[in-house]
């Protein structure tokens, strides 16, 4: 794990500061970035965004779903959890808590936002920090390359209907052209983008492919950090009214990680499943692209909405949660393999 990665947490705290400063300090230069709109896409966050995510598609190797039956029973607990469970388990947390248990706290006029971002964020399984988590905990990593890239093909197909469904069950209405748009050009043309390129580089050799994955991943992260910068900026006059704010949309984010990262260990376990499938089964299975949820949250409800605000508290609890799953995952290894007891 990379410094970045394992600090992912202390630099986004550091985003949140600058970003807070920032907008109270230049508030015209946020207004006017946030202004820079065609069709309801912000146009800086969306180049932002591909610089973000172009990388990390690059790493999924699609010629390894030729693989699936050699995993089948680890990449059907995992895409149950991912696809079945965690956007629902988060979709009635949102619920719960959001607009019950802390609806006094919160401001009334963005609450629908807040469980609209929650649901965006558990709606597509991550890409990238999988393969970090994977290989902490001794993953099969064919399995873990198999899993990502059948993930990603479905989210192509199923991440716009099934978060129209969720946001209209819970009586949120989002208009089905912004939200195809957005599909289009955060999962669609990135995805499409990055297999070029890799396959490009392959040509030339895996020497060729590594180069370029190096100098991309700083960019990668850069984008990450100004990005934050950019939507705390917007949201830093809301943090600073309420800054109970972000505690409180971080209890439904911590409880569905370690609810769904616990099922999927457990229904490994009871398939028979090896521990080194069941690890990163159960982290794929809790894990959320964050980086689409932010870049769709913006497209839908703006910079300055709860459902922004939300996605990224998603970031902001990530790795320090999931690296105690995988301590978890790693410290029961000699139960999980005990199965008759």
């Amino acid at each position: 794990m990379s410094v970045f990665e394992r600090y992912l947490t202390l630099w986004v705290l550091l985003c949140i500061v600058a970003g807070v400063i920032a907008g109270q300090a230049a508030p015209g230069l946020s207004r006017a970035i946030g202004a820079m709109e065609v069709a309801r896409v912000n146009i800086p966050v969306g180049l932002l965004i591909w610089v973000m995510i172009i990388p990390m598609l690059m790493k999924v190797d699609f010629g390894a779903l030729g693989e699936v039956r050699k995993h089948v029973r680890g990449i059907g607990v995992t895409l149950f959890v991912n696809w079945l469970v965690k956007p629902f388990s988060m979709a009635f947390l949102a619920w719960l808590f959001i607009r019950n248990l802390f609806a006094g706290w919160l401001p009334p006029e963005q609450i629908d936002s807040y469980v609209a971002g929650l649901i965006l964020l558990a709606a597509a399984p991550c890409t990238a920090m999988v393969f970090v988590w994977s290989r902490l905990t001794n993953g099969d990593p064919l399995f873990t390359l198999t899993q990502v890239a059948l993930n990603d093909t479905i989210m192509v197909f199923a991440f716009a209907p099934l978060v129209a469904l969720l946001l209209g069950i819970a009586s949120i209405t989002v208009p089905w052209d912004t939200l195809l748009t957005s599909v289009v050009l955060y999962i669609v043309i990135p995805v499409a983008i990055a297999q070029l390129w890799r396959r490009a580089l392959l040509a030339k050799g895996q020497g060729a492919f590594d180069a370029v994955m190096a100098r991309l991943g700083p960019a990668s992260i850069a984008a990450l950090l100004v990005t934050l910068v950019l939507l705390f900026a917007f949201q830093g006059g809301q943090i600073l009214r309420q800054p109970l704010v972000i505690a409180l949309l971080a209890v439904p984010i911590l409880i569905q990680v370690l609810f769904n990262s616990s099922l999927a260990y457990w229904l490994n376990r009871r398939l028979g499943e090896k521990h080194s499938v069941a690890g990163p089964s159960a982290l794929i299975g809790a894990s959320n692209f964050f980086e689409l949820a932010v870049a769709v949250a913006i497209s839908l409800f703006g910079f300055e909405s709860g459902a922004a605000l939300a996605t990224v508290v998603g970031v902001l609890i990530e790795v320090p949660v999931m690296l105690a799953v995988v301590k978890v995952v790693n410290a029961s290894k000699g139960w999980y393999e005990a199965r008759g007891a």
